[in-house]
């Protein structure tokens, strides 16, 4: 049966695509555009295989669809915007088997003005054919939540930006096959833009709670329980909680370099969540010291160290600047992850504890770093000699809370 989709890019954007539209009974073929890092198990690939799924890396495969999606991951470039390297292969690949008629629309995080400036010059030039007119070309925020059950890109509103009216209607008759609401933006800059704010929303919120983490700590407050409270708030408050940092795929972008100033907040969120890292450190070896212990020599103990729990990606998570502050200062680092089988750190491995139990009793400190559901947060409560939650997950008074 011919593909009525191509998902060019199977990361962290791509697949669950591809697993909404195969679960929607639309015919989907998959293409990478590079390593690729996905949230899916094993076992979910091999269902939707199973089902008719083709992933590939034939770009022939491209010229078969009646819509295509970009959906290459954008990681943060040397100089902070998005690296549009895997962007920019997609395109080639795709224009080089474009055809007439056929609905292109970019998922990846980009910054306003990178569909139509960027991404439609390759595809006209590869392919001889004018985007508005001899295809359809838009732009659609991807909206998934990694390791979240609950929350399917199928069960998310989507927002279509085209580059003309009908390239809109033509997207969002496609969006219309995975999910109840389609929400139709002004036009591609728009749609980039809510991209952006859903973002850098939750980066701004995230530093807020973050500074309140440390300056509740100062003052003996337990930040989790004003949170727990707060959010009975019907109206007007979101619940965000502290962590050991932000990781993941989208990052934030203040539009410096492409408006006559930049967001100040967004500049200011990025510093404070940038130092969390640094101050889990702090804590721990604080910690260590009230125990009558140097972090030098101290057998430390990570758990979990993907950017998210329940997922196996480690796409800029915190863990890593924790482990080497942690070994900068002589302790001994290992980590346990259930999803991780082997760790390495500028081409040092990092031991993997083989009995979680065991080497959370026989750690000076273990330090919670992602809540895996497959963690028994009660019993390592009680195995661990010394145990510091950044996630506020353990019981009450169990552990040390960040």
């Amino acid at each position: 049966m011919p593909a009525d989709l191509a998902v060019i890019g199977l990361g962290p954007y791509g697949l669950p695509l591809a697993q909404a539209a195969v679960a929607a009974g639309i015919p989907t073929v998959g293409y990478a555009t590079g390593p690729e890092s996905g949230s899916l198990s094993p076992a979910e690939l091999r269902r939707m295989r199973s089902t008719g799924f083709r992933p590939g890396t034939d770009p022939a495969q491209l010229g078969r669809v009646r819509t295509a999606v970009i959906c290459a991951p954008t990681p943060r470039g040397a100089d902070g915007s998005p690296d549009l390297g895997q962007v920019e292969a997609a395109a080639r690949a795709l224009a080089g088997q474009l055809r007439p008629h056929t609905t292109v629309v970019l998922e990846s995080p980009v910054l306003p003005g990178t569909t139509e400036n960027f991404l439609r010059p390759l595809l006209e030039r590869g392919s001889g054919l004018r985007a508005g007119r001899d295809f359809h070309l838009a732009y659609s925020p991807s909206r998934v939540d990694p390791g979240n059950r609950e929350r399917t890109p199928a069960g998310a509103p989507r927002v279509i930006g085209g580059l003309t009216p009908a390239c809109t209607e033509s997207a969002a008759a496609f969006y219309g096959r995975l999910t109840d609401k389609v929400v139709r933006a002004r036009g591609l800059r728009e749609a980039e833009t809510v991209q952006l704010l859903e973002t850098n929303f939750r980066h701004v919120n995230i530093a807020l709670v973050n500074e309140m983490a440390v300056l509740c700590h100062e003052l003996g407050i337990d930040l989790w329980d004003v949170v727990r409270c707060a959010e009975t708030k019907p109206f007007g408050f979101q619940a965000f909680r502290p962590g050991p940092g932000v990781g993941g795929h989208s990052v934030p972008q203040d539009l410096t370099g492409h408006a006559s100033r930049g967001l100040r907040m967004v500049e200011l969120a990025q510093q404070v969540n940038s130092r969390m890292p640094g101050y889990v450190v702090q804590r721990a070896a604080a910690l260590l010291n009230e125990h009558g212990k140097s972090a030098r020599g101290a057998r430390v103990l990570l758990l979990g160290v993907t950017y998210k729990a329940d997922i196996a990606d480690q796409q800029n998570t915190p863990a890593h600047e924790i482990a080497l502050r942690l070994m900068e200062l002589g302790a001994s680092v290992s980590y346990h992850d259930p999803l991780v089988p082997s760790w390495t750190l500028l081409d040092r491995p990092i031991p993997r504890a083989d009995s979680l139990y065991e080497a959370t009793s026989t750690a000076d400190l273990t330090i919670l770093l992602q809540p895996h559901r497959t963690y028994d947060l009660q019993g390592l409560s009680v195995k661990a000699q010394l145990l510091l939650d950044t996630r506020g997950v353990t019981p009450t008074g169990a552990a040390h809370r960040l």
